[in-house]
């Protein structure tokens, strides 16, 4: 794409280029996959009239929906083979992620979690007219679905969402706090203070795609999650340090073994406590907060 810097049709994708990402990635949980998609995109973008197109972001939109649509049926069957839990792929983010809390909730580790409970259309669907308010007609073009089953197709992803989306949309400032009582407790050995910071029914999933040592289910209950992060802690002979950093919009914390990155841990809160605790170590996954300069995504 260098070589024609001057091109409307490159300057017209490069300047839409974080939203397209965004739209991919959130239909797919994958940032490699996003990246990807946003190849084909382009690849099909060069070759378009743009004459023709009277809505040059809508249309790349569009071409975005289709290619992430195809990815996402294929990614489907990867991972039914997938070793224990699945989770999505952490991105680093940049401040203005956080202050915008619709965005910051569409791309958590949590909210992405239950988009993967929904078909391949309704993802689509609910990503492009919940997140990025895109008309029905337009996303009818793009899922290739009349406007009147697109409402419906809305409708029930929606209702299907906020059945198991937190209860209220918390803000950074909160997250951060539980965050931060959780890592003091972490790394003083505080146990009842973690139990403390702990929703009685939290629940920790842990993703080492088979390369890394995790839980091969979710572990659920406060007592049980602090036996097994402190028996994990106790297991390595690693020094274990841990850094505040923002991924996917919100307060997360990377772990490092003997400063080598480890894992990235994002939360969930509800009234003050964690519920969710989600643990990325697959390092096919980490690359990205190990080494990214941090995304802005509109």
């Amino acid at each position: 794409m260098s070589d024609n810097a001057t091109n409307p049709a490159t300057e017209t994708f490069l300047a839409h280029r974080n939203l397209l990402f965004t739209v991919a990635y959130e239909m797919l949980g994958s940032a490699a996959d996003a990246e990807d998609v946003l190849q084909e995109t382009w690849l099909r973008w060069v070759e378009v009239d743009l004459e023709q197109v009277r809505d040059q972001r809508a249309y790349l939109v569009r071409i975005t929906t289709r290619q992430a649509l195809n990815r996402l049926r294929t990614m489907r069957r990867r991972r039914e083979a997938y070793v224990g839990p699945w989770l999505p792929e952490p991105i680093l983010t940049t401040p203005d992620v956080a202050e915008d809390v619709e965005l910051a909730e569409s791309v958590s580790i949590a909210l992405m979690l239950v988009l993967e409970t929904l078909s391949p259309t309704e993802r689509a669907v609910f990503v492009l007219r919940e997140v990025f308010d895109v008309s029905y007609d337009e996303i009818a073009v793009a899922v290739d679905k009349s406007p009147a089953a697109v409402r419906q197709i809305a409708h029930r992803a929606r209702a299907h969402v906020d059945a198991r989306r937190p209860r209220e949309v918390v803000s950074s400032s909160q997250t951060r706090a539980a965050l931060e009582s959780f890592q003091r407790a972490l790394e003083t050995g505080d146990m009842q203070g973690l139990l403390d910071v702990l929703a009685p029914e939290v629940v920790l999933v842990s993703d080492g795609g088979g390369i890394k040592q995790a839980a091969r289910r979710p572990v659920i209950g406060a007592d049980k999650v602090v036996r097994f992060i402190v028996g994990g802690i106790g297991r390595t002979e690693a020094m274990i340090t841990t850094d505040a950093t923002v991924v996917n919009g919100n307060p997360a914390l990377l772990f490092r073994l003997d400063s080598q990155v480890d894992g990235v841990m994002a939360i969930r809160v509800e009234d003050g406590h964690i519920t969710g605790l989600y643990y990325v170590r697959n390092p096919e996954k980490l690359s990205r907060v190990e080494s990214e300069t941090p995304l802005t995504l509109r």
